[in-house]
């Protein structure tokens, strides 16, 4: 199974025919943001669920008690870049509002049941990113 920089680097290098769906049942894109110190772009592959024409990832970090840096880093600069299989498209990243969140945690835990287990193991309210495409 890829994990990491190994597959973020699989996934570009094959159109994500290897690394799009990590498991059966549970897709994942890479994004890429621009580090808020380094100004250096960071990819990261991240389970999603579709939805509309936007996408949704949870920026859970495994239920630890601080946000992943490419959370932080979209915050700084929501202009991310993002590849979804073969599609490679730049997009405008914003946290979900409660009602959004509300929406989208059961859809997104039902691709990965473990994220309730994570919100469980921390007190923060982890975050829900929606990924739109920039027009």
């Amino acid at each position: 199974m890829l994990y990491g920089a190994e597959h973020v680097k699989r996934y570009v290098e094959t159109d994500g025919r290897e690394g799009h769906i990590w498991q059966e049942g549970v897709p994942t894109l890479i994004l890429t943001t621009t580090g808020r110190k380094s100004g250096e772009q960071r990819s990261t592959p991240l389970i999603y669920i579709e939805d509309g024409d936007a996408y949704a990832v949870v920026a859970s970090k495994g239920g630890a008690e601080n946000h992943p840096l490419w959370y932080l880093n979209l915050t700084a600069d929501p202009s991310v870049r993002v590849q979804v299989a073969a599609d490679k498209f730049d997009a405008v990243a914003h946290t979900a509002s409660e009602e959004e969140r509300a929406r989208l945690w059961p859809q997104l835990a039902l691709v990965w049941p473990d994220y309730d287990n994570y919100q469980s193991k921390t007190d923060r309210v982890i975050p829900i990113v929606v990924l739109e495409r920039a027009s």
